[in-house]
């Protein structure tokens, strides 16, 4: 049943959001070239922040579309408009104020609150404009939404509706007015798929490109051009004909049904907010606004009021505030500058390296490896990837030729003599690692940076030959490198606070989230993900069948099954790490020939449509080492041994002082795993499922 928001009292919100900082809509009155008058909102908090919509934003917004609704009636405008402060349009609801409160009341209220004031955009008698003149994320695209025109500027590059990545839905007119806007497939696309897809935004050419935006104007004249396109459209110069939309009820549900299945296969059921919009969306078929709001408002209350909210709001908080400065961080101060930088190898990953640092720091790069052939070809792999970049429209010509003129190889050491940073990305052997380092020692300056790419070896012992093991740090990167965003800085009790300083400055000018760990087996994100492996491989050994291992852990939200992990990262690489973790702690982890026996094997498991193993390629059971004595286990069983057997190794590795407190766990487990932020992080999710208490008789957060 629709709601009627004017018989709503909005006052204990209003009332109780004292600490906000409040976007105020400020209006000027424009007479356009014909004569008519517009009236343009603008919003602006007069914060370096972006502008948000609590509830004191709201109420100001509210109280000035009641005036422009009157001054309408009576005459005295044509047209209202809203646009946004220098560089942003608006960035949607004050998450905190909804993730501070339980009270459902108040969460009803805040939801119905946003209807009502937004909803007065499409309600007033004379046209309503939105000119989005940046940033428009959420209930900011939502104020967008609930008018009946809208431009956007070419400047305007974060565009989305990214509420299913934080737990929620579109919920202030997004679920209900976008689908009718676009049509039900689009809408699909921006309200779930888009999220899920590691929060994906839309550029302006894109948002254009769905109907989400009626023109497209150059950020340098847009305010003037979108005035004079408003004019043209209140004087009927311009008829807008928008294309007509498929409202069959048969085929919406069609559309919708199809996408219950991609999430079903993605995410089953480790998160509530993509079902809950596909709901939404697909009842949006009806184009009844007044019914789509209340379901919007039922919706949202009941995904704000439930943990997976208050998890996914805790994940986000990580990855935007402790990301950004590590815990356990020497002052920034002490970072030394990096004017060269020297990669040991020219193999895939140590080009890879080469093209990061030379693309991002803009200084020298150097790599080298055992002969000329070696150097050349990654040389070669460097350039290509750099005219791929450019080819993708990802890079112009002239940074890709500073770039290339940055990139030197040699199989001369004694160039290295000049370089500041060298990081080795050789073959996973501590005495392959200590040499190299050993050698160079012999020719860099003393106060150059060694780093190690190690994933597994103690760094502590990669630096025992070394005179100066202080100026030695781990700084494990993950594959591809990229696209992953996590490094792990290993600190051993040697490692010097200017060269951790200088590590974490480094890792933020390569735009990566720097983590501090302690010099201990894994790391975090290979000890945890080789718990997982050691798990699942124990019960195929125990003849399980490998379809229910992958199957069991799609609760933790993973972005695929243990064995498809396996074979992304290399089944040998992940034998060797399983047998490290074993060596180090054979009372808690599996060691098992069969990754060994597998890593033999050309391509070894078998996956259905939608990417799935289902099977092994070869069925022989010579694959599988078969020694084990137990009983194979069901999905439940398995489930239950991981989750508690990773709440088992977390509160080990925090007694160790592995990292600084938990939440660095999560962290590293949402950038270097693929860990959902929906589902909040690992120890969020083993919280609420009870693992963690039923292991240590307490929860890792309060």
């Amino acid at each position: 049943m629709a709601t009627s928001y004017d018989a709503i009292d909005f006052s204990p919100i209003i009332g109780s959001a004292s600490n906000e900082v409040v976007t105020r809509a400020l209006v000027n009155d424009v007479t356009l070239p014909s004569g008519k008058v517009i009236a343009l909102i603008t919003l602006d908090n007069h914060d370096k922040r972006p502008n948000t919509l609590g509830p004191l934003s709201l109420d100001a917004l509210n109280s000035v579309l009641d005036e422009l609704a009157q001054r309408a009636d009576d005459g005295a405008i044509d047209g209202i408009a809203v646009t946004g402060k220098t560089g942003c349009f608006a960035a949607g609801a004050d998450l905190e104020l909804f993730a501070s409160t339980k009270d459902t009341d108040k969460i009803m209220l805040m939801s119905q609150f946003g209807h009502f004031a937004l909803g007065k955009l499409g309600g007033i008698n004379v046209p309503s404009f939105a000119f989005v003149n940046g940033l428009a994320l959420g209930g900011g695209l939502e104020v967008a939404l609930n008018c009946d025109y809208r431009t956007v500027s070419s400047a305007a590059k974060l565009i989305a509706l990214p509420e299913v990545y934080l737990g929620l839905i579109p919920g202030w007119g997004g679920s209900t007015l976008l689908p009718q806007l676009i049509g039900i497939e689009k809408a699909v696309e921006v309200v779930v798929s888009n999220p899920l897809k590691n929060n994906r935004m839309l550029n302006p050419k894109q948002a254009h490109q769905l109907g989400i935006f009626d023109e497209i104007i150059d950020s340098s004249v847009f305010l003037e051009r979108s005035l004079q396109w408003a004019d043209r459209i209140l004087t009927g110069e311009v008829e807008l004909l928008r294309e007509a939309k498929n409202n069959d009820k048969a085929a919406w549900q069609n559309t919708v049904a199809q996408a219950r299945e991609t999430l079903q296969n993605r995410v089953a059921n480790a998160a509530l907010a993509p079902y809950r919009a596909l709901e939404l969306l697909c009842a949006a078929v009806d184009n009844d606004r007044a019914a789509g709001f209340a379901r919007e408002d039922e919706a949202l209350t009941e995904l704000i009021a439930d943990d997976r909210f208050k998890s996914s709001f805790y994940a986000f908080n990580l990855l935007r505030k402790r990301g950004k400065n590590p815990a356990g961080a020497p002052s920034s101060e002490l970072a030394k500058p990096i004017d060269s930088v020297g990669v040991i190898g020219a193999g895939l990953m140590a080009s890879q390296f080469a093209l990061l640092f030379a693309s991002k720091l803009r200084v020298p790069v150097l790599i080298t490896d055992l002969d000329q052939a070696r150097v050349d070809h990654g040389i070669a792999y460097i350039r290509g990837e750099i005219d791929s970049l450019v080819s993708k429209n990802r890079l112009s010509r002239d940074d890709a030729n500073h770039i290339k003129s940055l990139l030197r190889g040699t199989t001369d050491a004694r160039e290295y003599a000049s370089c500041d940073w060298v990081i080795e990305a050789v073959f996973e052997e501590l005495s392959v690692k200590q040499e190299v380092f050993t050698k160079f020692e012999q020719i860099v300056s003393d106060t150059a940076v060694f780093a190690t790419n190690t994933s597994s070896l103690s760094v502590a012992e990669i630096g025992t030959a070394l005179k100066n093991p202080e100026r030695l740090l781990g700084f494990h990167f993950f594959n591809p490198v990229a696209v992953m965003p996590l490094i792990e800085v290993v600190k051993t009790d040697s490692t010097n606070e200017q060269t951790l300083a200088t590590a974490l400055h480094t890792a933020k000018l390569l735009s990566k989230t720097a983590v501090i760990t302690a010099d201990r087996p894994g790391f975090v994100v290979n000890r945890l993900l080789a718990k997982i492996f050691s798990e699942a491989t124990r019960a195929l050994d125990s003849g399980t069948d490998i379809g229910v291992t992958e199957r069991a852990l799609d609760p933790l939200g993973l972005p695929m099954g243990p064995f498809r992990l396996i074979d992304l990262i290399g089944w040998k690489v992940a034998a060797h790490i399983q047998d490290i973790m074993a060596d180090a702690f054979p009372d808690r982890f599996y060691r098992s020939e069969t990754l060994h026996n597998l890593a033999e094997v050309k391509d070894p498991l078998v996956k259905n449509e939608v990417g799935k193993v289902v099977a092994f390629r070869d069925s022989n059971a010579a694959h599988v080492d078969t020694t084990a004595t137990s009983t194979p286990l069901t999905e439940a069983e398995l489930l239950h041994r991981v989750r508690e057997e990773l709440a088992s190794e977390i509160s080990i590795m925090l007694e160790e002082g592995v990292v600084h407190d938990v939440a660095d766990i999560d962290l590293c487990l949402l950038l270097g795993a693929g860990f959902p932020l929906h589902a909040g992080g690992i120890t969020k999710h083993l919280d609420r499922t009870g693992a963690s208490e039923s292991v240590s008789g307490k929860r890792f957060h309060s």
